[in-house]
């Protein structure tokens, strides 16, 4: 394992027992959490996105922020819904967070997951051919993945306002390596394999949604051979990205045992989601030592090259900076982390 970071949903709610209660407290909050972590020496600050709900939304603002406040940490989502996007806007907006950042974007993409409304995309007027969303999704991700590569596409005028350098022109500002540093989220193993053909870093979360009978993590270390084998089949020309999600609470003090305690018995579960069965992968619970010693046998985190932690953002800063501290104090490097 070479890098942990964390993965925030920033949900927030009005109720007194939440250190979150406004949507300016769930981003301003993510921007003190990542510099927290950075100081702290964590690799990684990365931010679900979701739409209407009391959670992120429109990434792109606080990733720029939070790169204009840091200067270390890996910044990136885990995902952005591509049902929602203009891949043109994206690219710019990307861009210029990256530039921002000096580089350091992992922007994480996918097809999208359940939501709070229905079809919720067609309100943000986008309308899949043959109502086939997942398609329009992944043709937009294909999209931005050409336009990030700076190659011009577009046919200059020829009496414009300010001169135009020469031949096509492409999307500005360009920010070079970004196209090498974008993850899609797969859900399936199949998924995964589409993504290496495309040449995407592979991010795999708490859940897949499909399930063959085994646990959870060894369903997620097949999606990633499979991911693996697909990429050296493309012959791409640099290592590729993966990364795995979990819930992983050290319990140290008495504050960590009365919130975690009882998530010491989490199993994995299998539901029913988005029209399919899936298997969500269990809570991490426990003292140091036998955290590690559980988290040595995940297959999947042990094929991965980084960790995202899912932090408890409700509960406010200061815990979740003490949850961070606390595995990269006494867990990660029982586990081989630097």
């Amino acid at each position: 394992m070479k890098n942990i970071g964390f993965l925030s949903f920033g949900h927030w709610t009005p109720s007194p027992h939440s250190h979150t209660r406004s949507a300016a407290d769930a981003l301003l909050q993510s921007i003190e959490l990542a510099v927290a972590a950075e100081e702290l020496g964590a690799d990684g600050a990365y931010f679900r996105v979701h739409h209407f709900a009391r959670q992120l939304a429109s990434p792109f603002p606080l990733l720029a922020a939070i790169g204009a406040r840091t200067s270390r940490i890996e910044i990136g989502t885990g995902v952005i819904d591509m049902r929602y996007e203009n891949p043109m806007y994206m690219a710019e907006d990307a861009g210029a967070a990256d530039l921002i950042s000096g580089g350091r974007l992992q922007l994480g993409v996918s097809r999208g997951s359940p939501e709070q409304v229905v079809d919720g995309f067609r309100y943000f007027g986008h309308h899949p051919v043959d109502d086939d969303a997942a398609a329009m999704a992944r043709e937009r991700t294909k999209t931005l993945l050409q336009v990030l590569t700076g190659e011009g596409f577009a046919e200059p005028n020829p009496h414009p306002m300010f001169p135009n350098p020469g031949g096509l022109l492409r999307i500005e500002p360009h920010s070079p390596g970004l196209r090498d540093r974008i993850w899609w989220g797969a859900g399936t193993r199949a998924t995964a394999e589409w993504a290496a053909e495309l040449g995407m870093n592979l991010m795999s979360s708490t859940l897949l949604t499909e399930d063959t009978g085994v646990p959870f993590h060894q369903l997620q270390a097949e999606q990633i051979q499979r991911f693996r084998q697909a990429w050296q089949a493309a012959g791409h020309q640099r290592e590729p990205r993966i990364s795995v999600s979990r819930s992983i609470f050290p319990l140290v003090n008495e504050l960590d045992r009365r919130y975690f305690g009882l998530e010491s018995a989490s199993r994995d579960q299998v539901g029913w989601l988005d029209g399919g069965q899936a298997r969500f992968g269990k809570t991490y619970a426990a003292e140091p030592d036998r955290l590690i010693a559980d988290l040595a046998k995940d297959e999947a985190i042990a094929a991965a090259d980084t960790l995202l932690l899912t932090v408890p953002n409700q509960l406010g800063v200061a815990y979740n900076a003490h949850v961070i501290e606390a595995l990269l104090t006494h867990v990660a490097p029982g586990l081989g982390w630097r």
